[in-house]
Formats: C-alpha cells, sequence, structure tokens
C-alpha cells in the first residue's frame, strides 16, 4: 500500500509541528510507504513559512485561500499519488504503528470479506497533555460511534473518486465528513474498526476565554447542520443534526430555554476551573452549547425554506 496521509491545517502551528514529528517515526514495514500532505487553509500564524523549512523527505504542502477543511481535504486527494488515502486533522499525534496498523487490518479484512468496498477507523484519544499528548489512557468517553469522520481514517483512494470527494460548500465548521459518510455508505462500504492504529486528539484545557469561539463553531455547526439536512433528507440525518422538535424541547427544557447560558453559568464554570475541574466545566457548558446548535439548526433550516418557497413562487 502506498499511504498519503492528508492533512488540513488552519492557525494550528504549534500542535501541527507535534502531528508531524509524530508521522515522520512510523514504522512501516516495506512494501507498503507513505507520503504526508498538509494542506495550509490561509493560515496567518506563519504555518507556511515554517513548513517551507522542513526537511521531512515524505512531507508535501500546498495552501489555498480560507475555504474550510473540505476544499483543503479535495486539494489534497487531488495532489496524492497513494492508492490509500488516511485523513486525520493537523492536532492529531499518532503513535510509530499507525499506519502500518491501518495497513494490517484494511489487509485483513480485504482477505476476510473477499473484496476492498471497506474502510478503517482508528482510536482517537481526547488529551489536554501538550508535552506529552501520548500519556493519556484511553477512556470511555473516547468512543466514537461515528460511521465515518476524517480524524482517523484510511480508505481506498479510487472510492472517494467514485463519490466526487467533500462538499467544498461546507465551508464553516462541522459535518462536510459525515455527509461524505452518507455518500459512502449508499455505495456499501464497510466499517471496520483499527484500535491499534492510535491518535491523541490534543486541545487545550477549557477556559472561559474559549467560550465565544465555541459558541460560534456551534453556531456554524447548525448552519452546515441544516446544510446537511436539506442534501440528505433522511430521518437518520435529521437524527444526526437534531433537527427535530423533540431536540429544542429537550435542550430547551436543560437550559430553561436558553437562560442557563454561559452568562447566568460564569460563576460556576469559574469555580470549576479555579479548582482544576475544566473538564466538569466543558461538561456543563456543553449543555448550553448545544442549544446554540439546536437553535441554529433550526433557524438556517426555517430561512432556507422560505428562500425555497420565494424562488418557486
Amino acid at each position: 500500500m502506498f499511504f498519503s496521509v492528508i492533512i488540513p491545517t488552519y492557525n494550528r502551528l504549534p500542535i501541527l509541528q507535534k502531528c508531524l514529528a509524530a508521522l515522520s517515526q512510523q514504522c512501516l514495514s516495506p512494501p507498503h510507504t507513505y507520503e504526508v500532505i498538509v494542506v495550509d487553509d490561509g493560515s496567518t500564524d506563519k504555518t507556511l513559512s515554517w513548513l517551507h523549512a522542513q526537511a521531512f523527505p515524505q512531507l508535501q504542502h500546498y495552501c489555498q485561500s480560507h475555504q474550510g477543511p473540505a476544499a483543503a481535504r479535495n486539494l489534497g486527494l487531488q495532489m496524492a499519488r497513494g492508492d490509500t488515502i488516511v485523513f486525520i486533522d493537523s492536532d492529531l499525534v499518532v503513535t510509530e504503528s499507525f499506519l502500518q496498523s491501518h495497513a494490517e487490518v484494511l489487509q485483513a479484512a480485504q482477505q476476510r470479506l473477499g473484496h476492498d468496498r471497506l474502510f478503517t477507523y482508528g482510536r482517537v484519544i481526547q488529551t489536554c497533555n501538550f508535552a506529552d499528548p501520548s500519556a493519556t489512557p484511553y477512556k470511555l468517553s473516547d468512543y466514537s460511534a461515528a460511521y465515518f469522520a476524517t480524524g482517523n481514517v484510511a480508505i481506498g483512494r479510487h472510492w472517494l473518486e467514485q463519490t466526487g470527494g467533500f462538499d467544498s460548500s461546507f465551508q464553516q465548521y462541522g459535518w462536510e465528513d459525515l455527509e461524505l459518510g452518507v455518500r459512502l455508505q449508499q455505495l456499501g462500504l464497510k466499517l471496520v474498526k483499527a484500535p491499534k492504529a492510535v491518535g491523541y486528539h490534543w486541545h487545550p484545557p477549557f477556559s472561559l476565554d474559549q467560550l465565544p469561539q465555541l459558541i460560534e463553531q456551534e453556531q456554524q455547526r447548525g448552519r452546515m447542520g441544516a446544510q446537511f439536512y436539506l442534501k440528505h433528507s433522511t430521518l437518520p440525518v435529521k437524527m444526526m443534526v437534531q433537527l427535530t422538535i423533540w431536540h429544542r424541547l429537550l435542550w430547551g427544557l436543560l437550559t430553561l430555554q436558553g437562560h442557563l447560558n454561559e452568562q447566568s453559568l460564569n460563576p460556576l464554570l469559574q469555580f470549576l476551573i479555579r479548582h482544576h475541574h475544566p473538564q466538569i466545566a466543558l461538561g456543563i457548558a456543553r449543555i448550553f452549547l448545544n442549544w446554540y446548535q439546536v437553535q441554529s439548526t433550526h433557524r438556517a433550516y426555517i430561512q432556507h425554506r422560505e428562500i425555497d418557497l420565494s424562488t418557486q413562487n
């Protein structure tokens, strides 16, 4: 197998450096080989100049104006030479056996099933430990039930080309990988877990100054969720993006119709962070963050419907 590891990045240079350092240390048995393709999505943090200075022989890098990860991954796919594509994010630090584990599971599954209509998904462990991400143990909360997500996935290039790749109209945060997953599922591809292909997904410990960005992300996720459902108007997608009356009732109840929010819960969140419980604080914040997403999805869907009705008339 010839792996092309495609990594979109946007203003994440410090963790990208760790990501690429880990990829430069891959123990991949012949005849397998690999390349790493980084697509800079218009970063302003000197990512591009740092990439130019690297002597990592497997590394190729490209840049584009800021268009979002879907367009960046499509550019990476266009430039890739490999027959097998691996997608990871630029804040993922992998183990030395990462690619070898994907290769072994892919080959074993193809032999067992008698076809290559499949892809592998590795384990993603969430961590706040920047100094040593791989020191974080696997937790129950790290389990993912997603069918296709670009955090740690390996797939035959021809399947991506058959679907047409990512929908680059998903320019804001969220859903572009799961939308592609719907199209792969329609082709009958089977998900095969590769638990030894481990990546450590780093994010900084939760702090209150992150809240404006997190709220904006959830509002963007809501808008992209409405776009996802308009493209695939099925019940599973509707449930996935939480575009039902039951979701609005549930999260409205849990937040008292939005009255439990970043302002009213600020003292509690500050207390928890001050006493070294940022993850508990983030868990509480996720309640009102999800309310922002549900409201944004509903608003965006209604707006799209109104535009459709006005154009029909």
